[in-house]
């Protein structure tokens, strides 16, 4: 999305010389923690979320590996929401004050990344619309497409079959139903002939229907940073 002069690429992957590895079931961060880090997931896949006052949990963002995630520490110096692993995960930690610095020294990246966490407001914005909107049958169906649009930027092999990776009940806590509700829609997805599962695996059988039906953009695919300046010469 932004091609990168040679001492902008050298200064982020400064940024990556230390890794921390997490189990899967671990919490990274937890909510309202005092800290200064932010993270970028090299492997496995996390979740950001939060427990409301009926010990209930609502996720917000399922992070895949590229993903930048704890930018609220700028602000606030404290986690607003915890990060769980939901796999085995390295992450990239990254203190506050060397985002201050590449910022300083070159403030392209620092225009890319405040772009990429507009594509994260935007996401977050249509989650919350689908939530007050949407049926429960749209909502599962969102995050179905969601995690697959995730898999294939990962590898662009991945087709309209692809393994799911989440549970029933996290699912649930994506979209404010409960385990049984989410089996429920799932096997009505699957009765419309929208959907198959084996294995593990879920088939999108009618892509255009499911899109349709969740009112589904992928934000990330629709980034434009064709206005950014070329990298400085010299």
């Amino acid at each position: 999305m932004i091609t990168l002069s040679p001492p902008e690429r050298a200064a982020l992957d400064q940024l990556g010389e230390r890794e921390r590895s997490v189990r899967k079931g671990m919490t990274l961060v937890r909510e309202n923690e005092r800290s200064t880090e932010l993270f970028t997931l090299k492997s496995g896949m996390l979740i950001a979320y939060m427990l409301l006052d009926d010990g209930s949990r609502q996720i917000l963002r399922f992070i895949f590996p590229g993903d930048l995630v704890g930018m609220a520490v700028i602000a606030f110096g404290k986690a607003p929401h915890a990060l769980l692993a939901l796999a085995d995960s390295v992450v990239v930690p990254i203190d506050r004050q060397q985002v201050a610095d590449i910022v300083f020294r070159h403030p392209r990246v620092a225009l890319a990344l405040a772009a990429l966490e507009q594509v994260e407001r935007a996401t977050l914005t249509d989650r919350l619309a689908g939530l007050g909107r949407l049926s429960a049958r749209a909502r599962v169906a969102a995050v179905l497409l969601d995690i697959r649009d995730r898999l294939r930027r990962q590898d662009e092999v991945v087709g309209n079959t692809f393994t799911l990776g989440l549970t029933q009940e996290e699912i649930g806590d994506a979209t404010g139903l409960t385990a049984v509700h989410v089996n429920r829609m799932l096997r009505q997805l699957e009765d419309q002939g929208l959907i198959a599962r084996a294995n593990g695996r879920v088939t999108l059988l009618d892509e255009a229907r499911l899109k349709r039906s969740a009112n589904h953009v992928d934000r990330l695919a629709t980034v434009d940073l064709n206005w950014l300046p070329g990298p400085a010469i010299g």
